[in-house]
């Protein structure tokens, strides 16, 4: 399947909350790395985080693709995301992200999917305070400060 369409099917799915249609754009050990919720390996756990995570927290989805490109091995695609959310202090907020999907591919499928995204307009249109906005993005720094490609950008 075609690269911007195989990620039409994934992101739909995901809006619609069909995990199993979710899961089968990926190969039997993709992996789903989202952005707030961490990262799902098999088939099984990428149902799990589409029914207990996205549509426990949220609903209405809307995710656009635009500009996707893709040379069989790596795929990447902008995207524009948005809902209502479910969570405590911020039911019915509309919030809204921007970012970019970055996808390793096998065979025509997600071997992995991971997200590069501007979470912070989102989560201030839910009226996340201060202190809820700092343990989300310190947990977002460790997470980058934790991967082997930033050995040399941080001391120590």
């Amino acid at each position: 399947m075609e690269f911007g369409a195989l990620m039409r099917k994934m992101t739909q799915a995901a809006c619609d909350g069909d995990g199993a249609a979710v899961a089968s754009c990926f190969t039997e050990d993709g992996v789903y790395h989202d952005v707030f919720y961490g990262a799902f390996q098999g088939p099984a756990r990428i149902e799990e985080m589409i029914r207990d995570y996205f549509h426990r927290d949220a609903t209405n989805f809307r995710w656009d693709l635009h500009d996707p490109v893709s040379d069989g091995k790596v795929g990447y695609v902008r995207y524009i995301f948005s809902y209502d959310a479910k969570t405590k202090g911020a039911e019915g907020k509309r919030a809204m992200f921007e970012g970019v999907s970055v996808v390793a591919l096998k065979d025509g499928l997600i071997a992995a999917y991971k997200e590069v995204a501007n979470t912070a307009t989102g989560l201030e249109m839910m009226g996340y305070g201060p202190e809820r906005l700092a343990r989300i993005f310190a947990r977002q720094g460790e997470e980058l400060a934790g991967r082997d490609e930033v050995a040399g950008h941080l001391p120590g």
